[in-house]
């Protein structure tokens, strides 16, 4: 593969610690799904060693056999603190928290606080595909409220989607009353959009005028790249009775070690009471341990994976303009994740199975995330930028070779 220059001075960051021939050892998802001639540029996991902190952390806890059930607010103290440092948010309350198992099981017992079979949840499409088949398995229906062709919320097109989903008052089926959620990905999966202040308390104010509860999967808060700050949905106005749901999981590669914290606004506080207690058995103890460590002293390392990703993202939109400039690339101001918009290549609704079956690099078909995602894939840049750098090569090689 290509040997890229590192434009930064010092020690390589996360995305250069590791050769592709050490990645393959893992057992992961991410490195068993396909053959070991495939670039895996797909599933939400990172290229890196993880973050000494968390090593020590889970290490000691090992050490000790502290393996047990999960207890104590320790994560949420962490999250308040990062909350406040990084963001400027003293909102955060430790006793609005709850331990959930990860970020989309919270999804589902938060939408179950707040809506029940048969009620409907908007989604914004291009999204994160668990979204369709979770709401769906919890028996509430899928109302689609896409996201305008620069990957913006539209509001007018999510206000008619919350006057589709509240209806005319009339009552379900089963005589009651309906409800209605709105569930929001902040930072966005797949387009990396990082909502505004004012989109949010725009947002804010259109739920509370139609009645519909909001529900935020900030799980990609960690990662905003240089050019956009994130803003927690509960800090804007009008945001009290809204729903979030944290983790350390994206920021610092964390999915096998499972745990997130769902966090109620004031006016929402009653409805996270209600949580059901055999909830808070789920998360693990040592995903405890190790999200309260990224959060607490992971910070550090988190700059050195964030400058990374800056640089990828660039050297993304440079091979691609070079090798494959009929593709569609927005960089996005949070993530790791790319958008690909393949549709004048001509390959179809699924232009990752052509990659994938002539390139051999996986990346996650379009159609997955919406129907407005036919003709799209989703690039996972989270490597070096050789593996990047090769992938690339190879999407280009298997373009001219049809």
């Amino acid at each position: 593969m290509t040997s890229i220059p590192h434009e930064t001075s010092g020690e390589p960051g996360p995305l250069r610690a590791l050769t592709l021939d050490r990645l393959r050892l893992r057992t992961s998802q991410k490195w068993r799904a396909y053959p070991e001639d495939v670039l895996p540029l797909w599933v939400a996991e990172m290229d890196v060693p993880l973050a000494e902190p968390v090593v020590r952390a889970v290490t000691d806890a090992l050490a000790l056999g502290d393996t047990g059930y999960a207890a104590g607010t320790a994560y949420a103290e962490a999250l308040a603190g990062f909350a406040s440092g990084r963001w400027g948010w003293d909102g955060l309350a430790v006793g609005r928290t709850a331990l959930v198992p990860d970020v989309m099981l919270g999804v589902v017992e938060m939408l179950r606080l707040v809506t029940g079979p048969g009620d409907p949840v908007v989604v914004n499409p291009p999204v994160y595909p668990p979204f369709f088949a979770f709401v769906a398995h919890m028996d509430r229906q899928v109302v689609e409220a896409p996201l305008g062709a620069d990957g913006r919320i539209d509001l007018d097109v999510l206000e008619d989607a919350f006057r589709r989903a509240v209806g005319d008052g009339a009552a379900l089926p089963s005589g009651r009353a309906r409800r209605a959620a709105y569930l929001l990905c902040n930072p966005q999966n797949p387009t990396g959009t990082v909502h505004t202040a004012e989109e949010l308390s725009a947002v804010a104010a259109l739920a509370e005028r139609h009645g519909v509860r909001v529900v935020a999967d900030e799980i990609h808060a960690p990662l905003v790249l240089p050019g956009a700050d994130f803003v927690p949905y509960l800090s804007v106005p009008g945001a009290e009775r809204g729903l979030s749901l944290m983790s350390a999981t994206k920021g610092w590669n964390l999915a096998g070690l499972k745990a997130a914290l769902a966090v109620a606004g004031p006016g929402a506080g009653a409805d996270l009471a209600r949580l059901p207690e055999e909830v808070a058995d789920g998360p693990s103890h040592l995903g405890v341990i190790a999200h309260t460590a990224a959060l607490r002293d992971g910070t550090a390392w988190l700059d050195a994976l964030l400058a990374g990703l800056d640089e990828n993202r660039r050297l993304l939109a440079r091979l691609l303009a070079e090798h494959l400039p009929a593709i569609g690339y927005r960089p996005g101001e949070g993530t790791y994740l790319a958008w690909l918009d393949c549709r004048a290549l001509g390959l179809g609704d699924d232009p990752a199975e052509v990659f994938l079956r002539r390139g051999r690099v996986a990346l996650v078909p379009g159609p997955d995330f919406g129907g407005v995602g036919a003709g799209h894939a989703r690039l996972n840049l989270a490597t070096s930028p050789e593996v990047l750098d090769e992938a690339v090569r190879r999407m280009a090689r298997a373009v001219q070779g049809g």
